[in-house]
């Protein structure tokens, strides 16, 4: 009698995260993106928008390009003198994401993506607006809306190199997701 009370929950737990999600061939976002961006330990903080477009090959795999655009102003302090600079930065990005669709409403997933950032003058000290490699690892989650609307919340690690030095920039973004199509 004991085991009967024991395997009834356990039936039901089971049941319950085995009610995996339909999965979508295509996955299109867009919202909200934050950046803190560090120069040898002095940080100062973009905003912007972030999208992305996602092709999953199965349940669990698939393709992310993303793209990115942030703004905000940089202080540089030279000679006792503090200027203030409007810098902005773009970043094109594609690689494999990885999902876990294994529950109803929530998709956890990461990422590691490779591809160009594009700095203006003062962004980060640099004098002339450049492109360089970025390499952005990361995760998030999907809540679902319903079948075809998600909200989705995102961090990454930004690392750039400027100036011959090493930036490790944190990003976030928050925004929704349409769904179209089934695997």
């Amino acid at each position: 009698m004991k085991r009967v009370i024991w395997i009834i929950p356990a039936i039901l737990l089971l049941s319950f995260t085995a009610r995996a999600q339909e999965t979508p061939s295509w996955e299109i976002s867009g919202g909200y993106s934050y950046l803190e961006a560090n120069l040898n330990g002095s940080h100062f903080h973009l905003n912007g928008g972030s999208g992305s477009v996602t092709q999953n090959v199965n349940s669990w795999f698939g393709g992310r390009v993303e793209f990115s655009g942030v703004q905000g102003n940089e202080a540089i302090t030279a000679s006792g003198q503090t200027t203030v600079y409007s810098v902005n930065a773009q970043t094109i990005t594609y690689g494999p994401v990885f999902s876990y669709r294994r529950f109803s409403r929530i998709t956890p997933y990461g990422h590691v993506q490779i591809g160009a950032v594009h700095g203006s003058a003062q962004y980060l000290g640099i004098s002339q607006s450049a492109f360089k490699f970025a390499v952005a690892p990361g995760a998030g989650l999907d809540f679902a809306l319903n079948r075809s609307t998600a909200i989705r919340v995102d961090g990454e690690y930004l690392l750039t190199r400027f100036l011959s030095l090493t930036q490790q920039n944190a990003s976030v973004s928050v925004g929704i997701v349409f769904r179209f199509g089934k695997r």
